[in-house]
């Protein structure tokens, strides 16, 4: 059978197979039994070779916890298949498996993978933190899964390998392991990575390499014209401040604020930067920081300053990392003081941990899903996954797409990057065209959302699109 009458049926395999336990129902998962705790990828001695995989090893571990022994079976299968070669016995064991557990991106890609088997292809590589944020890596690899798919669906051309990585969030980890792909070379690009550390310690080595990185996380300023083969599809930190400093003026006519951030992240400092710079040019002031990460922190004697200062406004410009403080922050705040956000604020924990509590706190976020009701990815992705996706899943589907467009043009490594900055240069998105400023940036704007009532989740509330 040829490709062009085969990747329909594959198509219409997925959208059949993954279901209802998808991307939409991302808070869902720790209550369904499906449990992301440590991995076994977290050991610092893992070899690199072993955070590398295009389906001869699981890197997820995540996916094999769901209570489902067809589907550990199957997936298993299909890796020790996918490892001896044997790419139909693969491909049959990976559609399988995503029959019977249909929360399984990983699985995906490597189905795509198998299907391709030893057909020509072209190759990129996504870097995900699975041990230290595997429900993010899920996240991530939902966009890449959907983009790859949809490429080699609807181009019938030469179609994409997609080589997944695991850098555990970790400077020293990423490193080695961009250094590895630079040295390997089918691999034409890479998503990722995700903290905005991470992106700047790999970047050196993509820079010296020749090799594309399309981040679809990190947003710190630093990113903005830090290489040529540097990129990403998330607006920087400037974008997010400046809407939500705006807001906080223009609409909540507040301004004086107090901002809580961790000294220890690039990313945090750099939206608290430049919060504090937005705020000022716009005629108001920050009259305190509290740094999260500091072993003296405490929330209690944080919003009692803030409140004895007369402080109108929180920021929580937390990373991933020190959310646990922010959202202590939320609950003794009482809702006295009005809330603002970055996106790292925008994750399940915070519709759980701070409940009504969290009531009317606006973010900062690049993309969700209620923002651009003419878009047709809302409706793809709720068909392919079984629910709603966020952010970072359309992040990553708009870098993979990019990427895949650049290839199809030039599939060197010095034309995809010639590719991606030409004048000329649009990938379609999930809400607008790809487009890249000479920076690396991403042409595009900011969603800002609110945590209001909601019944999509059953949680009660939810974080829904602000216009204003």
């Amino acid at each position: 059978m040829s490709q062009k009458n085969e990747m329909p049926v594959l198509v219409l395999a997925l959208l059949l197979t993954v279901g209802v336990l998808g991307a939409g129902f991302w808070w869902l998962m720790p209550k369904a039994g499906i449990k992301l705790g440590s991995q076994l990828t977290t050991q610092e001695n893992t070899s690199v070779d072993d955070r590398i995989s295009q389906g001869e090893r699981s890197l997820v571990q995540a996916e094999s916890k769901a209570n489902n022994p067809v589907f550990v079976q199957a997936k298993q299968a299909g890796i020790q298949a996918m490892a001896a070669k044997q790419y139909g016995e693969a491909t049959a064991q990976f559609q399988l498996a995503l029959q019977s557990a249909r929360n399984a991106p990983e699985t995906a890609i490597y189905l795509n993978n198998a299907y391709i088997g030893t057909k020509r292809s072209h190759t990129i590589a996504v870097a995900v933190p699975i041990g230290s944020d595997p429900n993010g890596s899920l996240e991530i690899l939902r966009g890449v899964a959907q983009a790859q798919l949809e490429f080699n669906t609807i181009r019938q051309a030469i179609p994409l390998k997609v080589v997944i990585t695991n850098d555990d969030n970790n400077p020293n980890t990423a490193q080695q392991i961009a250094n590895t792909l630079v040295e390997m070379p089918d691999v034409l690009g890479v998503i990722g990575h995700y903290a905005s550390d991470v992106t700047l310690a790999a970047g050196n080595v993509y820079n010296a390499g020749g090799l594309v990185s399309i981040s679809p996380i990190s947003s710190t300023v630093k990113l903005s014209g830090f290489g040529k083969y540097i990129f990403r599809t998330v607006p920087s930190d400037y974008v997010a401040a400046r809407a939500l400093a705006d807001y906080a003026i223009k609409r909540l006519q507040q301004k004086k604020a107090v901002v809580f951030f961790n000294s220890q992240s690039a990313y945090s400092q750099s939206l608290k930067a430049e919060f504090v710079t937005a705020i000022a040019l716009s005629g108001g002031q920050v009259s305190a920081e509290f740094d999260l990460s500091a072993p003296n922190f405490s929330a209690a004697q944080a919003v009692n300053q803030a409140l004895k200062q007369e402080a109108q406004l929180l920021m929580l410009a937390a990373n991933t990392g020190t959310l646990d403080q922010a959202l202590q922050v939320v609950q003794i705040n009482q809702r006295r003081l009005s809330l603002v956000g970055g996106d790292d604020v925008y994750a399940p924990k915070t519709l759980e941990v701070g409940g009504t509590q969290a009531e009317g706190m606006v973010l900062a976020v690049p993309w969700h899903i209620d923002g651009n009701l003419k878009s047709a990815f809302p409706r793809q992705s709720r068909q392919l996954w079984g629910g709603d996706v966020n952010w970072r899943t359309a992040t990553a589907y708009d870098a993979t797409k990019a990427l895949a467009v650049a290839i199809a043009r030039n599939p060197t490594r010095s034309g995809v990057q010639q590719a991606l900055t030409a004048s000329d240069f649009a990938a379609a998105g999930a809400s607008e065209p790809v487009r890249f400023l000479p920076s690396g940036d991403r042409s595009v704007g900011i969603q800002l959302v609110k945590v209001a009532p909601g019944k999509r989740f059953g949680s009660g509330i939810d974080f829904v699109p602000l216009a204003w």
